[in-house]
């Protein structure tokens, strides 16, 4: 499914996403096509989103990213199936579509964002809506039947584990992701739910954020508090923060607990929505430890 460059449509990789997509849509919408070359969906909706690519005449920018080659990107996004396409508008994402759809359903999902093709492109009489993104809820019961149909499809029992962490199901998803094969354990969602879980694990035993800042203030060198406040941080919201803590602890205590500070911003960083921000902190964390 490689194609090369148009106008309006090109393939995207980690070094290029954020030129091509978020500094981009600061100008146009952008429309991100997350695919992968074993899934059919994916080559049915292909052509049609490269199309309206070029019928929209630059209305849009279509930017196609591989999940098997990019898989940073993929968890980036928390990409559970394939093909999903996502809509980037002004540096965010503004909403999205899960499925192959037709093409008068993807019209449909970009009239309804103000998108509108070029002047004389034809229009669809009968329009169907395009599959809105599933709340966690639809989404489990969804999956929870799909395994319960085809219990040997490994890659359904990730979709699955990602499904009961969006729930709250953390001990579920604990549950279902270490009975996958290991042939999965690069795959990038389950990268990215190792972490999430990994740091729910961290703040169940984590004291307050009060009590946190009084430890450190009466010892700045209490490495193990000021990792805890980071991962409180990090899960109430104050990303930036919580990655200039680990920033911090890296550059002191590069070896405490076995170089538990890179260990969290590599996991941090599988979490973060904000590509600027993480490459900025990546960049960091190489100049300290090189």
């Amino acid at each position: 499914m490689t194609a090369t460059a148009t106008a309006h449509a090109l393939d995207v990789t980690q070094a290029n996403f954020d030129s091509e997509v978020m500094q981009a849509s600061m100008q146009q919408p952008v429309l991100i096509d997350f695919w992968a070359g074993w899934c059919a969906p994916c080559k049915q909706l292909k052509p049609i989103l490269e199309k309206l690519a070029s019928e929209y005449n630059g209305a849009f920018r279509l930017a196609r990213i591989d999940s098997d080659q990019e898989m940073a990107l993929a968890g980036m996004f928390g990409i559970r199936s394939l093909p999903t396409v996502v809509l980037i508008k002004d540096g965010q994402p503004v909403d999205g579509f899960m499925g192959a759809q037709p093409e008068s359903g993807v019209r449909k999902f970009l009239d309804d964002h103000g998108i509108k093709p070029a002047l004389g492109a034809p229009a669809e009489a009968e329009a169907a809506p395009a599959q809105p993104l599933e709340s966690p809820g639809a989404a489990l019961a969804r999956l929870q039947a799909a395994v319960a149909a085809q219990p040997d499809k490994d890659e359904l029992r990730l979709d699955l584990a990602v499904a009961q962490m969006r729930a709250g199901q953390a001990e579920a998803a604990a549950a279902t992701l270490d009975s996958l094969p290991a042939n999965l354990a690069s795959d990038a969602r389950a990268r990215r739910l190792r972490g999430e879980l990994d740091f729910a694990q961290a703040l169940a035993s984590a004291p307050a954020l009060d009590e946190l800042e009084r430890r450190i203030a009466a010892d700045p060198k209490d490495y193990a508090a000021r990792d805890l406040r980071a991962v409180r941080r990090l899960l109430g919201g104050a990303e930036a923060a919580a990655l200039e803590d680990w920033l911090a602890l890296l550059a002191e205590a590069r070896g405490w607990n076995e170089g538990q500070a890179k260990q969290r911003l590599v996991a941090a960083f599988t979490l973060s929505d904000d590509a600027e921000l993480v490459a900025q902190a990546r960049r960091r964390m190489s100049s300290l430890l090189f």
